[in-house]
């Protein structure tokens, strides 16, 4: 009796820690998916903004070689929209970055003195000088960039400025910083200077901009705000533009980020509920004489099955307080530690983020309740085959 009772223990606790592990393995997941997008989506923000308006061109894009002219008062009106913190004029220009021999093409992006650089970007060095009357002779790179040239804060190096009709133009500027955001799309792509130097060399007035960058304190509402823009502050040929639809493979590559994540949580819950089923099945099967001799004491097929419902349910909810103490406890590890380090040039992230959503959490922990009570259903049914002639007569 004792030797049966210490394999039904075991069993149970068998059975808990399968079920705790699937679903600690699904916080994780989740976790982990949803700091890898935050995270992601954050720094393309922190350089882009939210919302872009420019020039309608046929694509999204805010490069265009005609200017349009700084218009304070859309700036005014943009700015009492709701969620938006600051409306930066800005004009870019394809350039050739040479330093020590060394060549890089980059995409200059001009910014006025008022622009505001987000937290969510790494930077060293000091931020660009615009006392300046003309324009300031400084440029920030990209830690990226950098390193290709070679070159650190406070060298010199050489913009190309190409045109169709005349030859190229050379400045001498110095690097008054480094940024890092981690994201190909951005450290690859832009170096920053002053938006006046953009002005001067493509023979531009003073009030001559390439476009408008809109940031919000809440992403959600970035469709919201450009549509806003759209209907009732800006005419033609003026366009606005969410930064999702001017990077529309970044975030279509963290969409199917998330459908992996969605497809491992299917998995995991598939395991869970074949370790509970087949653990239960196997406890029914070493409880047979036990269920026969109730069934030949007159209990109802109705009251044993609740009493396997019972020992299923009290299974399932020991392995998803197990599971949230695991995940979320490897969670917090993970968030103060950092201890998961992942290759930034392939994850655009140095170690793997989390974000801990509590709706989400909720519903993994209602979700994996309600489908393991509901399949523990299938082995309980097995009880109906169980005949008490058959498994008391050698009892």
């Amino acid at each position: 009796m004792s030797k049966q009772k210490g394999t039904f223990s075991a069993l149970t606790v068998l059975a808990i820690v399968a079920t705790g592990l699937s679903v600690a393995i699904m916080i994780v997941c989740v976790a982990v998916v949803t700091g890898f997008k935050k995270n992601i989506r954050e720094k393309l923000f922190a350089f882009t903004g939210h919302v872009h308006v420019s020039p309608f061109n046929g694509k999204s894009s805010t490069f265009t070689e005609a200017p349009i002219y700084l218009d304070q008062k859309l700036i005014a009106q943009t700015k009492k929209l709701p969620y938006v913190t600051q409306v930066a004029p800005f004009a870019e220009r394809p350039v050739i970055l040479q330093s020590k021999g060394k060549m890089e093409g980059v995409e200059l992006k001009g910014l006025d003195k008022s622009y505001r650089f987000s937290g969510q970007l790494e930077f060293t060095g000091k931020p660009i000088d615009y006392s300046d009357t003309a324009y300031s002779r400084q440029i920030i790179l990209s830690q990226t960039v950098a390193s290709k040239l070679d070159i650190g804060v406070g060298d010199s190096l050489y913009i190309q400025f190409f045109s169709k009709n005349t030859a190229p133009r050379i400045r001498k500027v110095k690097v008054a910083g480094f940024f890092h955001s981690g994201l190909d799309e951005v450290d690859k792509v832009f170096a920053l200077c002053d938006l006046r130097m953009l002005q001067h060399i493509n023979q531009w007035s003073a009030d001559s901009i390439n476009a408008y960058q809109v940031e919000l304190s809440n992403e959600a509402f970035a469709d919201s705000v450009s549509n806003l823009i759209h209907y009732d502050i800006i005419n033609p040929p003026l366009e606005s533009y969410t930064s999702v639809e001017n990077y529309q493979s970044v975030f279509d590559w963290l969409n199917l980020q998330s459908l992996n994540g969605q497809i491992l949580l299917i998995i995991m819950a598939i395991v869970a509920i074949i370790n509970l089923g087949t653990i239960l099945l196997i406890l029914i099967v070493d409880r047979a004489a036990m269920i026969g001799l109730f069934k030949a004491m007159g209990m109802s097929i109705g009251g044993i099955i609740k009493i396997f419902l019972s020992l299923g349910s009290y299974i399932s909810l020991a392995g998803v307080i197990l599971g949230n103490v695991v995940g979320l406890t490897l969670c917090y590890l993970q968030y103060q530690f950092h201890l998961i380090k992942l290759p930034e040039e392939t994850y655009f992230m140095r170690y793997a983020p989390i974000e801990i959503t509590w709706w989400q959490i909720a519903i993994i922990d209602g979700g994996c309740l309600a489908v393991f009570v509901l399949f523990i259903l299938l082995p309980s049914l097995y009880i109906l085959r169980i005949q008490p002639s058959r498994v008391l007569q050698f009892k």
